[in-house]
C-alpha cells in the first residue's frame, strides 16, 4: 500500500510524538508498504532545527526507507497558547502545497497525526482527491493544552476549538487515539463508534528491558548503589505538573538514601531548577540520546509520572509504555477516572494531584520496601510485553491497514472497516 503520513513531528527528534511517528513509518516500510511523510524539520527542546536543518526551506530527505518532505515553519521564542497556535498554523500553511501535490501520487491511506488539528483539513482534502482512506490519529487533542494546562482559559474560544475538532473528526474514515478515554471522548462528541480505534503508543521491549546491574548513570551522578533513585524523565513544559515533584523532594530532603533525578528539557526546567536549589537530594540531567534510553530508565528505582490537577482525559503521558517496559516501580500523580490513573492503579501507586505529602509518603514507603518495588516493576513489565510491545501494536496496525477497502467501494459505510484493535 502507499501510505502518506502528515504531521509536524518526526525523527530525529529525541523523544515524543516524532519518535513514535518515525518508528511507525519505518515499521510499515519493513512490512512492504511505501511510505511518504510530510513533516517539519526536527525540532529539539531548544526550539531550533538540529544538525544544520533549516526552518526556512523545503527539503526532501530519504530516511530509513521512508521519504520525507520537510516544510518550513515559524518557531515562537516563548511558550504560550496563542503563540503555539500560530506555530502550528505556520506548518499547516507551509505544508499545504506539498500535500496537494501528493494527491497526484494517489496514496491508498492518508494518515494525519495530531497535533495539529490545523493540518487535518489538508489531509482530508488530499485523501478525497486521491480516493484514499482518510485516517486521523490523535496523539494529543486539539483542546488538551487549553483545558489541561491553563494556556488558555475555558472560554468561547476553547468551546469553538472543541466544536471544530468534532466537525473535522466526523469527516474522517478512521479516528484513532492513544488512550481508551480519548476514544470515549470522541464517541461522546458524536463520532461514529465504528470509525473509532484505540491505537496505543508502544515500547520496544527488546531495547527497553530491566538491567541486572546498576545503570552507568549512577556513577555519572555520584549516586550511591544503596540509594533509591526517584526519576522523572520527559518534557519539562508548563503542562507537566512538575511543581509537586519539587515539593516532594523538599519533604524528603532529610532522607539521605532517596535521590530525585530530573531528566529533560523544556520551558519549565529553569523554574524547577530554582525550586530545587540547595536540595542535596536532587540531580538534573539533560535529555539523553536514544542510545542511552535503557540506561536512563534503569537508573530509576521509582518512576514518577505527574499530571496537573486540571488534567482531563484528553492527554496521556507518551513515555508510559517505556516506563513499564523498564521493569521499575511507577508512582503516578493523577485524578481518579483519568486514563493515567486507571492504567497505573493495578500495577503501580497513584496519588491525587496537589497532595505532595501523600506523594512523599508513597515514595518513602516504596524506598523502604524493595520487594514491593520489584513486584510492581514485574507487573508493569508483563503489561508492556503483553499489550504495549512495538511488535504487537504495529502488527495490528498493519493488519488493519491491509484490511481497508478502497473508499470508492466503501463510501458511507463505516462498519465495513476492519474491527478496532
Amino acid at each position: 500500500m502507499k501510505i502518506l503520513i502528515y504531521g509536524i513531528n518526526y525523527a530525529p527528534e529525541p523523544a515524543g510524538i516524532g519518535e513514535y511517528t518515525a518508528e511507525m513509518a519505518e515499521t510499515l516500510c519493513e512490512k512492504g508498504h511505501t511510505v511518504r511523510v510530510v513533516c517539519a524539520p526536527p525540532l529539539f527542546p531548544q526550539r531550533q532545527a538540529a544538525n544544520g536543518d533549516s526552518l526556512r526551506r523545503y527539503e526532501v530527505e530519504p530516511r530509513n526507507r521512508a521519504m520525507l518532505w520537510r516544510v518550513p515553519l515559524w518557531i515562537p521564542s516563548r511558550a504560550g497558547g496563542m503563540r503555539r497556535i500560530a506555530h502550528l498554523a505556520s506548518f499547516a500553511l507551509a505544508s499545504l502545497p506539498g500535500m496537494l501535490a501528493h494527491a497526484i501520487w494517489r496514496p491508498d491511506v492518508v494518515m494525519c497525526i495530531t497535533p495539529s488539528l490545523l493540518n487535518a483539513p489538508a489531509g482530508w482534502i488530499v485523501a478525497r482527491l486521491a480516493a484514499a482512506h482518510a485516517w486521523i490519529h490523535i496523539q494529543h487533542s486539539a483542546a488538551a493544552a487549553p483545558l489541561s494546562g491553563g494556556l488558555l482559559e475555558r472560554s468561547l474560544f476553547t468551546r469553538a476549538v472543541l466544536a471544530i475538532e468534532r466537525l473535522l473528526l466526523k469527516r474522517f474514515d478512521t479516528v484513532s487515539a492513544i488512550s481508551g478515554k480519548m476514544v470515549e471522548h470522541a464517541m461522546d462528541n458524536g463520532i461514529d463508534p465504528r470509525k473509532l480505534v484505540h491505537f496505543t503508543n508502544w515500547a520496544d521491549v527488546h531495547s527497553i528491558y530491566p538491567l541486572r546491574r546498576p545503570s552507568e548513570l549512577r556513577a555519572t551522578l555520584y549516586i550511591s548503589p544503596a540509594a533509591t533513585v526517584v526519576l522523572y524523565s520527559g518534557d519539562m513544559g508548563t503542562m507537566q505538573g512538575l511543581d509537586i515533584l519539587a515539593e516532594a523532594a523538599h519533604r524528603l530532603v532529610l532522607r539521605d538514601n532517596v535521590i530525585f533525578v530530573f531528566c529533560g528539557n523544556g520551558s519549565a526546567r529553569a523554574e524547577l531548577l530554582l525550586r530545587c536549589v540547595g536540595l542535596r537530594n536532587c540531580r538534573f540531567l539533560e535529555r539523553q540520546p536514544h542510545a542511552r534510553l535503557n540506561e536512563l530508565l534503569n537508573l530509576a528505582d521509582i518512576h514518577v509520572i505527574p499530571q496537573p490537577a486540571g488534567a482531563r482525559n484528553l492527554t496521556m503521558p507518551l513515555d508510559l509504555p517505556r516506563v513499564f517496559a523498564s521493569g521499575r516501580a511507577v508512582v503516578a500523580v493523577a485524578n481518579p477516572g483519568t486514563e493515567l490513573h486507571d492504567v497505573v492503579a493495578s500495577r503501580g501507586v497513584v496519588v491525587q494531584p496537589g497532595d505532595s505529602e501523600r506523594l512523599a509518603s508513597a515514595i518513602d514507603a516504596l524506598a523502604a520496601n524493595a520487594a514491593e518495588r520489584a513486584r510492581l516493576g514485574q507487573a508493569g513489565r508483563k503489561f508492556a510485553e503483553a499489550v504495549l510491545s512495538r511488535d504487537t501494536v504495529l502488527k495490528k496496525l498493519d493488519a488493519r491497514l491491509r484490511a481497508l477497502r478502497p473508499v470508492s467501494s466503501n463510501a458511507g459505510v463505516p462498519g465495513a472497516r476492519h474491527p478496532d484493535f
